[in-house]
């Protein structure tokens, strides 16, 4: 919408777009590579990957720097640029067990088989600024440059892939089953809007999508909430990559083409339906794209909670629809755009009610 009714119109909006091009390509200090974007700033790639439902690091890194930081702008470009790309094929079905986890942490169990992984990570540091003076720390970076990251490339993995605590407990019959035979085939979000009594699959592409801090917000108000106090168990928290399969077009065998980094996440809690000795336990699952940890918990522990919830239309809607970053970010910035017709009209209509009150009062 332009401001067609503001002094200087057409004018001003060109004015307004060289500004923001002169602030992103200007400034003193020098240009931002795309390679120092992913290799310093990779959980922020990772998010807008996510969130912009594209794996392309590349990319997702130009996006953050037209953005200037921002994540949500850098995943609505993300997203749009996605929506210009043509659907070359499909991919094939992939056992997340495939997965070789860099990072493996169980939560909910000491000594699990095949040990704690922890990889990366500063689960255990405290949150101190740091202050080191910049000489030192460039230098720091320079006597590292060229080593390669432990946890970040897909073969740093552990010689033995540990099988996962889900299968523990599957095994002695204390976990229920979640697989729907109605939900065959993943839902398509991106082809069909996904709205409240789609299958599960919707929901979890659905929060595959949204917005990290929306999300766990979400989760963190309903489990909160009177009806939903029932403890919350972590299982299983993995990362690692998994392979993108698809069929080759002249042998028809699959072939793998690439691989993408993920999170994935089980949470757990007592199940009393139908059983209500609390005999085995519910499942959620959670899988993104990226590191992600809280993204991947979040997920899972509403997955978890819109299954068990009486009113479960009410949160499932706001799984489906109040948590895509781009969308409330969109409909956000459209406020700034031109209204005064809109507030033309409603005064006129106050001022009209008030009119009206005053003569009675008289």
């Amino acid at each position: 919408m332009g401001y067609a009714g503001v002094r200087g119109g057409q004018e001003a909006i060109v004015a307004a777009e060289r500004l923001a091009h002169r602030a992103r390509f200007g400034g003193r200090s020098r240009w931002l590579e795309l390679d120092q974007i992913t290799g310093r700033l990779p959980l922020a790639v990772d998010r807008v990957m996510g969130e912009g439902g594209l794996w392309a690091p590349e990319l997702a890194a130009r996006a953050v720097r037209q953005g200037q930081g921002d994540l949500l702008e850098a995943a609505q470009l993300l997203r749009a640029h996605r929506s210009t790309l043509p659907r070359l094929g499909y991919s094939l079905p992939v056992d997340p067990d495939s997965l070789r986890p860099v990072r493996r942490i169980v939560p909910s169990h000491r000594n699990p088989p095949g040990g704690q992984i922890l990889g990366i990570t500063t689960d255990h540091a405290p949150r101190v600024l740091d202050l080191t003076p910049e000489d030192d720390a460039e230098g720091g970076a320079e006597n590292t440059a060229g080593r390669p990251a432990p946890a970040r490339p897909s073969g740093a993995a552990p010689a033995v892939r540990p099988t996962p605590f889900r299968d523990e407990l599957g095994a002695t019959g204390l976990l229920a089953d979640r697989r729907d035979p109605a939900d065959p085939e993943p839902y398509d979000i991106t082809r069909a809007p996904a709205r409240p009594g789609t299958p599960r699959s919707a929901r979890l592409g659905a929060m595959a999508r949204a917005e990290t801090g929306s999300l766990t917000h979400l989760w963190y108000t309903a489990s909160r909430s009177p009806g939903n106090h029932g403890p919350q168990i972590p299982l299983e928290l993995r990362r690692g990559a998994l392979p993108l399969l698809v069929t080759h077009p002249h042998t028809g065998r699959p072939v793998t083409v690439t691989r993408a980094r993920v999170t994935e996440a089980r949470v757990v809690r007592p199940d009393d339906r139908p059983r209500p000795d609390g005999s085995r336990f519910d499942a959620g699952y959670g899988l993104c794209f990226g590191d992600n940890d809280p993204k991947a918990l979040a997920m899972a522990a509403l997955d978890l909670l819109v299954h068990r919830d009486a009113a479960t239309d009410r949160l499932e809607q706001k799984v489906l629809i109040a948590l895509d970053g781009p969308e409330a970010s969109g409909f956000l910035e459209h406020l700034k755009l031109p209204h005064y017709v809109d507030f033309r009209s409603t005064m006129e209509r106050v001022q009209a009610v008030r009119a009206e009150a005053d003569g009675g009062a008289r």
